[in-house]
């Protein structure tokens, strides 16, 4: 099961462009703004080196704690390929000797991310010999955890894919990348319009951990396979979709499942720029299952096994599922039944109208800005029918399907 998320910094707004910004207290001048900057640049070119001993250079010498974390962090990144690492400042208030920063690290991941991931810190430093020394390194309101906060990551490349890890067998990350090169091509075949053609997948080391990747409480994620975050709607470049991996759900499930999921959330990597705030989740959740069961053997019935008992009862839902229905955290019958029911809307425009009508009307409502207005245009304009005609046409065609 997949989800979009926007990712947004949470100082954001502070900086522009590629350039230092600040705002600043008038205790803070631009002299100590440029010293602390050059104490941060400092550490993220020793860190893009591979130099170790560089990057604890600005660790103030009292810190042992802060040093020892420091250092695990810097040997947690080894396998990460980091394309480049930055911090931009943002506000910074200075009290006497000491500085307080909130900053943005903003990182690349070689070969896959076109824009950096922003990642809030709130950074405290110590004046000594005119040389600003790091105290305390923070997570910054907002920030969710990074995969190397949490252990030493293990990277596996595939031929289409990057798979990082926290506390994961290698044998099972082969495994793993190897699956997902298998799915990079069914999604292509299927989308058939140009996407990256290439995947990040996170594997944290439990649903805990995949609840810190995410800055929600693991608990939410309990039976959900894998999630799929990334900033929707743009064209623009962006960090890569990231596919987060709940490992005590995805071991659970056979090849198949392993498979269906997989596909689900690659696609909706390859979907990400024509996916928005228009698209309502039963259509982006609904193509992302149409892509993963297209062309399989299965029946509607081992598809949909939920909406397949509420049709047997004569409880047929009456509209479209509203995007609560897939929340993660709800029942897990709710849940199933919303995804059933967009996959089979989904069916029902390919078998209709077609493939090309039904990939026409995801780009179409995903270009819009009103989901209504961008729904009942595109329903109108390529399927011939209004809103409540589609809606009893799907309905019928659950019990045919359902039946």
């Amino acid at each position: 099961m997949g989800r979009r998320a926007v990712t947004i910094s949470a100082v954001a707004a502070l900086i522009g462009g590629g350039a230092v910004g600040c705002t600043a207290e008038p205790s803070a001048s631009g002299h100590t703004v440029d010293s602390v900057q050059e104490t941060l640049n400092h550490r993220a070119t020793a860190l893009e080196q591979r130099d170790e001993q560089a990057y604890l250079s600005v660790v103030a010498i009292e810190q042992t704690v802060l040093r020892a974390k420091e250092r695990r962090t810097f040997r947690d990144l080894a396998h990460v390929p980091v394309a480049s690492w930055a911090y931009r400042l943002g506000t910074v208030r200075r009290d006497g000797g000491k500085a307080y920063a909130e900053a943005e690290l903003h990182y690349r991941i070689a070969g896959y991310d076109t824009a950096p991931v922003v990642v809030p810190r709130s950074i405290e430093l110590v004046l000594r010999d005119d040389q600003w020394y790091v105290t305390a390194d923070r997570p910054g309101p907002g920030a969710a955890d990074q995969l190397w906060e949490q252990g030493p990551v293990t990277a596996v490349r595939g031929r289409d894919c990057l798979v990082l890890a926290v506390g994961q067998p290698r044998e099972r990350l082969r495994a793993l990348a190897a699956l997902v090169d298998r799915t990079v091509p069914v999604v292509s075949a299927a989308w058939r319009y140009p996407w990256a053609g290439q995947v990040v997948v996170l594997v944290p080391r439990s649903v805990d951990a995949m609840g810190a990747l995410l800055g929600t409480p693991g608990a939410s994620y309990r039976g959900i396979a894998a999630v799929t975050t990334g900033e929707t709607g743009t064209t623009a470049a962006v960090p890569a979709d990231r596919v987060i991996v709940n490992p005590a759900a995805y071991d659970l499930l056979g090849d198949f499942g392993q498979s269906v999921v997989l596909t689900h959330e690659t696609t909706h990597v390859a979907t990400r720029a024509a996916t928005s705030a228009a698209t309502p989740l039963w259509l982006s959740e609904g193509f992302a299952d149409w892509v993963a069961y297209r062309g399989t053997p299965r029946t509607a019935g081992q598809n949909a096994p939920e909406l397949q008992r509420a049709a047997r009862r004569g409880e047929l839902p009456a509209e479209l599922p509203e995007d609560d229905a897939f929340s993660f955290g709800g029942d897990a019958a709710t849940l199933a039944r919303a995804y059933e029911s967009g996959w089979l809307a989904c069916e029902l425009i390919a078998a209709d109208w077609g493939e090309d009508t039904l990939l026409g009307f995801y780009r179409q409502i995903g270009g819009g800005t009103d989901r209504r207005a961008s729904v009942e245009k595109a329903m109108t304009a390529l399927l011939g029918v209004e809103p409540r005609e589609f809606t009893a046409r799907w309905r019928d065609y659950l019990r045919q399907r359902l039946d």
